[in-house]
């Protein structure tokens, strides 16, 4: 018995990393651009709502900047602790749309290239329709 044991934990874990590729993040298969990387920003304070800069280095852009993301932060938190996987996913999105769209919005009210502003509009309007999407749903499934 202890064998068969054995051998059905060995298939179980070898199909495991069968599957794992088909369901590796975003993060495992999509690099971060060096040059949106911070220069010279202690990022071990990055759970200060400043990120370790201090507040009065701040340009206007910066601080527009981290007063949304702290909103989608927390909303995003709230949204996360849902019983449900499935409506704690649509609530995780939701924040995190209404993040992107607080980022448009700075970038349309503070940016300077036309197609940064271009981008900035076409985020705002496809997510506010997925948010409202996402929003009738969590209404309709949500318990």
């Amino acid at each position: 018995m202890k064998t068969f044991t054995k051998l059905a934990l060995c298939t179980a874990v070898a199909a495991s990393y069968a599957i794992l590729p088909s369901v590796t993040s975003a993060q495992s298969t999509m690099a971060y651009p060096e040059k949106c990387k911070s220069q010279g920003m202690d990022m071990s304070k990055a759970d200060m709502p400043s990120g370790g800069m201090p507040m009065g280095e701040m340009t206007d852009y910066q601080k527009a900047s981290m007063d949304g993301m702290k909103g989608m932060h927390m909303n995003m938190m709230q949204g996360m602790m849902q019983k449900d996987a499935d409506v704690s996913f649509v609530c995780g999105m939701i924040a995190h749309h209404m993040g992107a769209i607080s980022m448009s919005e700075v970038e349309l009210k503070y940016g300077d290239n036309a197609e940064a502003k271009q981008m900035a509009q076409k985020i705002i309007e496809a997510q506010k329709k997925e948010i409202e999407e996402m929003s009738k749903w969590v209404d309709k499934e949500a318990k």
